[in-house]
């Protein structure tokens, strides 16, 4: 597949602006993949919330170490039985146009994303909300019967379905912000143009040009404007890592936000100290296709999933120490059990596991005289094809012979999510900080369970667990939910993620989170 590089045009063009205007500070990043909208209602991907969430705010926004903490309401209460959350938005907040950022515009945004003509993908993150599901869903056709309510201009009141304890987080999550209502409802579709585009949010978008680049401007009506020190950013198009990785080295990207593992080494040896690798809380994952043969067979998923050497990948295949997973939820995610549940082999040694792949493909009917044919799809990354091409050889062994398919990020997701995969990769980054974010991706009814796989037992421990208000009891359900699906081998967990970041010595806050969110406004650039 053709990989996107700027033309040496544009490189000029960029550097002609900046000598232009000398002043100005400008952030280049590298952000790999091309974002499918700016519209914080129709994206899905890390490479969309680095620019949507510089453009635009929730209630709570992240601090520099992704904690939550106040963004366009200044303050809020929560009442005794946890089922109403009111909040009071900054005094003064306004929209880039200047007009004023009311309550009105969160129940319009809210109802929005919970509007099935709108087609947000993602709108089950706020599933919390009293009557979200089923407005979502299509059952409740009325929008005001959502839990939003504008008290006033200043004051929003939420009401949930039941206690949520992580719901502050999931308010700084791009699901939960304003949209102009006052643009949308003038606009139409086309509010999200570039020449149409209002915001309210440190930055505003005021180039994008698909395939290369979007371009960020300082919002000068942004409340905290004076302390922005970035004037500009510019997010790049680029998914091979190497080239990416070539231009940070001629000093036209000051952070790249990927980078090839067998680089590390060198970065530490050349670049010591910019080369960034954290915890993260993320899951890297293979689905399989449940709903037709031959993976709705569980004895072929726990086959295929027994037989990759996770932990070889991760300090060998990639070179950066990932830890191997075993289990769906990463370990430390509050409220949950002390230790998520690992699959029952996980502790055997690896021929041993080889060996009972073996006998698995063997009794569903395959083997070396019989081989099982599979494509295996992932996003265009180096990363990605070095360990897609280890794990085909781990499964050879099998009898299994594995095809590859690659295609860039925005179209590998967009068939996942049409179901059109046998197996694929897929990843997910933690939005908010519990269990449940990770394990509803399993749930039969959720857009984002790529591989179909279906489990009426565990569909109804998430439900029972959605109306647990006791975090102890809320926490073993979710935990026996992690053990049915796991034990029915619904995906094949990889590793948990490490952040893999490389900053300039320029930069000045960027600070490494277990969540890799980092916003410009906590950034500064030196010369």
């Amino acid at each position: 597949m053709k990989k996107f590089l700027l033309s040496a045009f544009a490189v000029a063009a960029f550097t002609l602006s900046g000598a232009l205007n000398a002043q100005a500070v400008t952030l280049h990043v590298h952000n790999e993949s091309d974002p499918a909208s700016l519209d914080p209602h129709k994206v899905s991907g890390d490479w969309e919330n680095r620019i949507v969430g510089d453009m635009f705010e929730g209630l709570l926004t992240e601090d520099v170490d992704a904690k939550p903490v106040p963004g366009q309401a200044k303050s809020w209460e929560i009442s005794d039985d946890g089922l109403t959350y009111t909040f009071h938005l900054r005094d003064g907040i306004k929209w880039s146009d200047g007009a004023p950022v009311t309550a009105d515009d969160f129940v319009f945004a809210f109802r929005r994303i919970m509007d099935p003509a709108t087609a947000s993908s993602y709108a089950y993150l706020q599933y919390p909300i009293k009557n979200a599901e089923p407005i979502n869903s299509g059952e409740v056709k009325d929008l005001t019967q959502l839990g939003v309510e504008a008290v006033d201009e200043t004051t929003l009141k939420i009401t949930l379905e039941s206690p949520t304890p992580y719901f502050l987080g999931a308010l700084t999550h791009y699901t939960a912000y304003p949209v102009p209502k006052h643009v949308v409802e003038d606009k139409g579709a086309d509010w999200i143009k570039i020449e149409n585009i209002v915001t309210n949010g440190p930055y505003k978008a005021i180039e994008w040009v698909p395939g290369s680049h979007v371009k960020t401007e300082k919002n000068p009506e942004y409340y905290d404007f004076d302390n922005l020190k970035i004037d500009n950013v510019v997010f790049y198009v680029l998914e091979d890592a190497s080239a990416a990785l070539k231009r940070y080295r001629a000093g036209e990207f000051d952070i790249l936000t990927e980078f090839p593992s067998d680089q590390y080494q060198w970065l530490q040896e050349n670049h010591p100290g910019e080369a960034r690798v954290a915890p993260f809380a993320g899951l890297y994952y293979y689905v399989m296709n449940s709903s037709k043969p031959p993976l709705d067979d569980a004895r072929i998923r726990q086959a295929l999933s027994m037989a990759i050497n996770r932990e070889v990948i991760g300090p060998q295949i990639l070179g950066t120490g990932e830890p191997a997973a075993y289990s769906w939820v990463p370990p430390g995610m509050n409220n949950y059990v002390d230790t998520p549940y690992n699959a029952e082999w996980a502790d055997l040694d690896y021929s041993a596991k080889v060996e009972k792949a073996k006998e698995l493909i063997a009794e569903a009917g395959y083997g070396p005289d019989k081989p099982l044919e599979i494509q295996l799809r992932y996003n265009t990354n180096e990363n990605h094809k070095r360990i897609a091409v280890a794990i085909s050889a781990m499964w050879k062994v099998l009898g299994v012979n594995i095809t590859l398919f690659n295609a860039e990020t925005k179209v590998h997701y967009a068939e996942l999510k049409k179901g059109q995969l046998e197996i694929a990769r897929a990843g997910w980054l933690a939005d908010y900080n519990d269990p449940v974010n990770l394990l509803q991706l399993l749930r039969s009814d959720i857009g984002d369970n790529y591989g179909r796989w279906k489990s009426e037992e565990f569909d109804a421990l998430l439900a029972e667990a959605k109306t647990t208000q006791d975090l102890k009891a809320r926490a073993e359900l979710l935990y026996k939910a992690e053990k049915v699906a796991i034990d029915d081998s619904a995906a094949a967990p990889i590793y948990y993620y490490l952040s893999r970041n490389v900053v300039s010595p320029k930069i000045s806050g960027f600070n490494s989170n277990t969540f890799d969110i980092h916003r410009t406004r906590w950034m500064s650039k030196s010369e």
